[in-house]
């Protein structure tokens, strides 16, 4: 435990060693977050989850894909500031301070990603966190409504960074993709695959990975159509559980969150996860293609009473933050948005020990996403913005790799790895029993 001041003490129980920092030492970006200068902080490249501490001001700032939680204790001397990844992690260090009887989840609170999060610690009261946006693209910035030359430019950064992350992380070592042959696994894996052999590496790296549940569920059979239509079914390989496997009360203790789509999704996912590793006892590298629907805005509005086709393509990364950290409905203890809900995709990984990238969710991807003039693309209209992504998709994809890659209907990962009626019985359908699991976590 570090002690600062006399009135402040700083635990940091995050894990460094789990950013992906391409142009900068874990250090610098410390040093660059302790500057507060939100444009350099920009530069840091990669995907990260920074504390830096100075006197009684601690700086927190995060990407998507690397959580930060922090909870703040009463002691004698002043407040204490736990900062860690997970709820449990702060509680657990709290009962080993003798501090757990000050615990509660609602407490606890989660730095939103692409802001800078201060905390000054003060003493009674507890402080406010105080917030200032360090990554702001600008919407509609693309000139022209061309969807080949956007197409190509979004698949090419997406592309870099699955390429970066090949040269730097994943240097060795067979690599999953998380496969349900939608346009964002899809896309993952074709660049992935292309990178690998751009990059003199060999394509039997590769694997995809597809849940099937019961023998059921679309995607199985959707992966088969893909990958026979490029040439590379034999890349496929399924994961196929029993539905007894499938637990989401177990999912919520995982994820620490009770929002009924994502603990569905995560559930799926823990069990794909959970076939992986059962199977392959030291696999390590896994991509998704997590983030790809928030960013060309792909979720059916008439499902959200809440929104409108106006209210979608009028706010900066809705779907990514969701109504802004200065709005009633953003949520201090989950923020909001993916920026909330990656944990669906993050902790299931992490949990199982492996190292796992969503391209998607990198801030040069997204600032392309944003950039895009969704407006003069779609004219307000629904259909015209559900139907863009697949076309801007694969027409990069196309001029990326030369590859016709195959476009499939939406579906949720939830409902593609099992039957309907096997999702009904083993889903509630009201929000209401997930909170309630939730909240007997700590009783």
């Amino acid at each position: 435990m570090d002690n600062y001041h006399n009135l402040s003490r700083v635990v940091d129980l995050t894990h460094p060693e789990k950013n992906i920092i391409y142009n900068m030492t874990h250090e610098e970006a410390v040093e660059t977050v302790k500057s507060g200068d939100v444009k350099k902080i920009r530069e840091i490249d990669g995907q990260f989850a920074l504390i830096s501490v100075e006197g009684k001001s601690v700086h927190m700032a995060r990407s998507i894909g690397r959580p930060i939680r922090y909870f703040i204790a009463k002691l004698v001397d002043g407040p204490c500031l736990v900062v860690g990844e997970r709820i449990d992690d702060i509680y657990e260090h709290l009962k080993s301070e003798g501090l757990d009887d000050q615990f509660h989840p609602a407490y606890t609170r989660m730095a939103p990603a692409h802001y800078i999060t201060r905390i000054h610690l003060l003493g009674c009261p507890d402080p406010n966190p105080e917030y200032e946006r360090f990554f702001a693209p600008r919407r509609n910035s693309l000139k022209g409504s061309d969807p080949q030359s956007i197409g190509t430019l979004y698949m090419e950064a997406l592309y870099n960074e699955i390429k970066k992350w090949l040269q730097t992380k994943a240097t060795t070592g067979p690599i999953g993709v998380s496969f349900s042959a939608g346009i964002d696994s899809g896309s993952v894996f074709l660049l992935t695959y292309h990178a690998l052999r751009e990059l003199g590496e060999s394509p039997s790296r590769l694997k995809a990975f597809t849940l099937s549940v019961d023998g059921g569920g679309e995607d199985l059979v959707q992966a088969r159509k893909f990958l026979e239509s490029v040439g590379l079914e034999l890349f496929l390989e399924p994961i196929e559980l029993e539905a007894s496997m499938l637990d989401w009360k177990r999912t919520i203790q995982v994820v620490e969150d009770y929002k009924p789509l994502d603990i569905q999704a995560a559930t799926m996912n823990l069990a794909l996860m959970e076939g992986i590793r059962s199977r392959y006892p030291e696999w390590k590298y896994i991509l998704d293609g997590d983030g790809g629907d928030e960013n060309l805005k792909d979720y059916p509005i008439e499902e959200n009473p809440e929104l409108t086709i106006r209210s979608v393509l009028n706010n900066l990364m809705l779907y990514h933050e969701g109504w802004g950290v200065d709005r009633m409905k953003h949520s201090l203890t989950y923020s909001g948005g993916l920026s909330r809900g990656f944990m669906r995709t993050y902790a299931p990984a992490d949990t199982l020990g492996f190292e796992s990238l969503s391209p998607y969710t990198l801030p040069n991807v997204i600032e392309i996403a944003e950039g895009i003039p969704f407006i003069d693309m779609t004219e307000w209209d629904h259909e015209k913005l559900y139907k863009l992504k697949g076309e801007l998709v694969q027409l990069g994809i196309k001029a990326v790799t030369g590859m016709d890659m195959p476009v499939f209907p939406k579906r949720r990962f939830q409902h593609g790895a099992v039957t309907g009626k096997t999702f009904s019985e083993h889903f509630p359908e009201q929000e209401m029993a997930y909170r309630r699991e939730f909240g007997r976590i700590y009783e």
